[in-house]
């Protein structure tokens, strides 16, 4: 896969992670849980950005 493809896959993943966070704090009884550990799948996701990008 060409790395900007790449990039462009995990940026959307990114952004859909992100969204998933907001519905999951905007709904009556958010789940912490599933809070954190949507943003540890975000966090990882933004290092990896971040050294491809480096990396290019």
């Amino acid at each position: 896969m060409a790395l900007s493809a790449h990039l462009e896959q995990l940026q959307s993943r990114h952004t859909n992670i992100e969204d998933q966070i907001n519905r999951e704090l905007r709904s009556p009884a958010p789940d912490n849980v599933k809070i954190s550990q949507l943003k540890r799948q975000k966090l990882q996701i933004k290092d990896t950005i971040t050294q491809m990008g480096a990396e290019a």
